[in-house]
């Protein structure tokens, strides 16, 4: 699950780690007062007017502004809250923009220039171990950095059992090339942040920019969080953070049924159980000349009411030309599934795409004969290679 930057940063400084400052406001007029606020509160002038939305890259859609005055930050409020924001990382349509966090300039004059570092954390899935990813450059696309100068990137990988030591938090400020008050103060980022990720149970921190600003403070200035779906049932708090308009209206109905669905772009709906044949059968309408408009796994139950919910959300697809189940009837019967699909057929009234039916496992047979006597225009089934070439049929 995304947390907004607001969110993330909120949880980082619950851990102790340095953050840039900021209220979050839905309009304009709450981003004066906002700014009002932080410059009692911290007694800066300027302030950066950034959209909140589950995607980076928003300085480059025109998402951050820096504003001088108040009456920047009504007019800049104004613009970015309601646009589509397009980044590198959303659809050509962007994503609309809901509120924006008012916070704090923090590249203020002082001793010496702000510096701006790389630095994330995530689980280096080759060796099942955390790692704290961090680089001189910050402020720049990480990919980039590692493809021109992958030297200046470094990695501290994690011990599970002993957890992060204080000479891997030297070792982060020695490779940054700090010393002094800066040194001590990124030690101390580093341990807060990694026990911020532990403590939450995240797949992924990414803070970019780390600030040294020129009094030789260490904050983050942006931040990334991504929790782990599975760990949620253990922090209710952070589960209530989900923001479902960031989300894909059709996913997070989905889900509410109880569903596992991702959307894609191509034109055969799948309806499968079991992730593993998910990912086969995207394979099968792959080689069959089609492509795959979704991801969906109904699970075990796969009822009359879980085929018509899934059937429902497929058809939401205009793009979908044809529909294939492929069930394994293991923990199910294939004849509770055919009868399921046989009911959500007759519920829903005429569907107009063809729909390929292939059932294997436990009743397999008398799947196949109630799906064949059943009047409707649907197609069975019974090896793998024979959905492919009835898929083949139907898209021409």
């Amino acid at each position: 699950m995304n947390l907004h930057e607001y969110q993330g940063k909120e949880l980082l400084s619950s851990f102790g780690v340095r953050i840039q400052r900021g209220i979050v406001a839905q309009n304009a007029e709450e981003a004066v007062t906002a700014a009002k606020q932080l410059t009692e509160e911290t007694g800066t002038g300027w302030h950066v007017i950034k959209a909140q939305v589950h995607a980076g890259g928003r300085g480059k859609g025109g998402g951050v502004k820096l504003a001088k005055s108040l009456d920047d930050v009504k007019s800049l409020a104004g613009q970015i809250i309601g646009m589509d924001l397009v980044t590198p990382q959303t659809s050509a349509e962007g994503k609309r923009v809901h509120q924006v966090l008012v916070a704090e300039d923090v590249y203020y004059p002082g001793d010496s220039e702000p510096e701006e570092y790389y630095m994330s954390v995530l689980l280096n899935r080759s060796n099942g171990r955390n790692m704290i990813m961090y680089s001189t450059e910050g402020g720049m696309d990480i990919e980039q950095v590692a493809e021109d100068t992958p030297h200046l990137i470094f990695t501290e990988e994690i011990d599970p059992a002993t957890g992060l030591l204080p000479f891997q938090a030297r070792k982060v400020a020695f490779n940054l090339g700090l010393s002094g008050t800066a040194f001590k103060e990124m030690t101390r980022f580093v341990t807060s942040l990694y026990k911020a990720y532990v403590q939450s149970d995240s797949s992924l921190f990414e803070i970019n920019p780390v600030l040294k600003t020129s009094d030789d403070k260490i904050m983050a200035v942006d931040a990334k969080v991504t929790l782990d779906d599975n760990a949620l049932f253990r922090h209710k708090d952070l589960a209530e953070l989900r923001d479902k308009r960031e989300e894909s209206p059709i996913e997070v109905e989905a889900g509410e049924q109880g569903l596992n669905y991702v959307d894609l772009d191509g034109n055969v709906g799948c309806m499968v159980n079991g992730a593993g044949l998910a990912m086969a059968t995207m394979d099968l309408i792959k080689q069959a000349g089609g492509e795959p408009a979704n991801f969906l796994d109904v699970g075990g139950t796969a009822d009359a009411a879980r085929v018509e919910a899934a059937f429902k959300i497929i058809l939401r697809d205009p793009n979908v030309k044809a529909i294939l189940i492929n069930i394994f009837g293991g923990i199910v019967r294939c004849d509770r599934v055919a009868q399921g699909v046989i009911d959500a057929y007759k519920n829903m009234g005429n569907i107009n795409v063809p729909i390929i039916v292939r059932l294997q496992g436990t009743n397999a047979d008398i799947a196949k004969e109630l799906i064949d006597n059943s009047g409707l225009d649907v197609l069975s089934a019974t090896e793998f290679q024979e959905a492919a070439d009835k898929v083949q049929q139907v898209l021409g």
